[in-house]
């Protein structure tokens, strides 16, 4: 694990060994994701956190989902705070990010994806089946909707050494 280095001095850690410790961390690199690499990492897991604005504060849940014809889909419940600002959205739809990653906890390597975008409720009864079908509930409420955020903005990037 790379976490800050043991040796201390009086309670502190020694500039010397920060500096190493920085320098190791340091050594990780940084690359930036195409749209289409992003979200095809995107569409390879199945779980992320969606960020919405709730009584004008951010709120962040994580929710599973899937990767339909480039729209990130989700399935909620009745009377969830997105579901329902959804439900009483313009045609615009609710400013919504979408973020997922996959980054191994002891080298900190992976990738991080963030799709920005409006989201709508699936109205569709055809669609809202289908989706129903691929998106299978976690949690122990009963899924009836299903949400649909259409990537203004996709970010991605890869983290390695």
């Amino acid at each position: 694990m790379n976490d800050i280095p043991a040796r201390h001095t009086a309670g502190t850690v020694t500039d010397s060994a920060l500096v190493d410790w920085a320098d190791r961390e340091a050594s990780r690199r940084s690359t930036q994701l195409d749209r289409t690499e992003a979200l095809r990492l995107l569409g390879s897991v199945s779980l992320g956190r969606i960020v919405f604005t709730q009584d004008a504060l951010p709120a962040i849940r994580p929710v599973n989902h899937l990767l339909h014809h480039g729209e990130v889909i989700i399935r909620t419940h009745e009377g969830a705070a997105l579901a329902t600002l959804t439900e009483h959205a313009d045609d615009t739809g609710v400013v919504v990010a979408y973020e997922a990653d996959t980054i191994d906890p002891a080298t900190h390597c992976g990738w991080s994806v963030v799709v920005t975008g409006y989201c709508h409720l699936v109205t569709d009864p055809d669609d809202l089946a289908h989706y129903q079908a691929l998106l299978h509930p976690w949690t122990d409420h009963r899924m009836t909707h299903a949400l649909r955020i259409r990537p203004d903005l996709v970010t991605g990037v890869r983290l390695s050494r």
